[in-house]
């Protein structure tokens, strides 16, 4: 079950990312908002009638049954607000988990732990690499199924753990 500080943060997200879509002339269909969002169709719809029940989006029909989104200036004071919101959360989590990566660097190292395993492809992967070198910690790769890819910020990428043939100590779930 979702926290109502994640669904406050998840429910930002959305809004910035509308109203960025709207500001560069992105929003060229709900549907395509949708897609561009990740989110549900019905819920695009109810973000974009909420935005111009506020005031921050306008709406002028277009050609073909279409509409033509644009922000007001209460829209780009709302997207300014939710931007610098949402970099205070970032780096609010960044400082947190490299908190909380050294913290347990540093007891893995006390214990023995040399070599470790990322399990997960993810902003917390990156930052556990930074905190793996300030430890002198050696992070072996990277297991992501379906990753599609052979690397992640310069470590190997494997698609299940029996594919890693370094040797490792220990794993991290990332």
């Amino acid at each position: 079950m979702a926290r109502p500080a994640e669904d406050k943060a998840e429910a930002s997200r959305i809004m910035l990312g509308l109203l960025d879509a709207v500001e560069q002339d992105r929003a060229h269909s709900q549907r395509h908002l949708a897609s561009e969002l990740g989110i549900a169709l019905g819920l695009v719809n109810a973000y974009l009638k909420r935005c111009m029940k506020k005031g921050l989006v306008k709406v002028r029909q277009a050609p073909a049954r279409r509409y033509a989104y644009y922000l007001t200036p209460q829209g780009f004071a709302e997207k300014s607000r939710l931007t610098v919101e949402y970099l205070s959360y970032s780096f609010g989590f960044f400082r947190q988990a490299k908190t909380d990566c050294s913290d347990l660097f540093r007891v893995a190292k006390a214990r023995g732990v040399r070599r470790v395993l990322l399990i997960g492809q993810s902003d917390l992967a990156e930052i556990a690499a930074l905190c793996a070198m300030e430890h002198a910690i050696i992070i072996v790769g990277v297991v992501q199924p379906e990753a599609g890819q052979e690397s992640f910020i310069g470590l190997p990428v494997f698609e299940h753990l029996e594919a890693v043939a370094d040797q490792f100590d220990s794993v991290l779930i990332t």
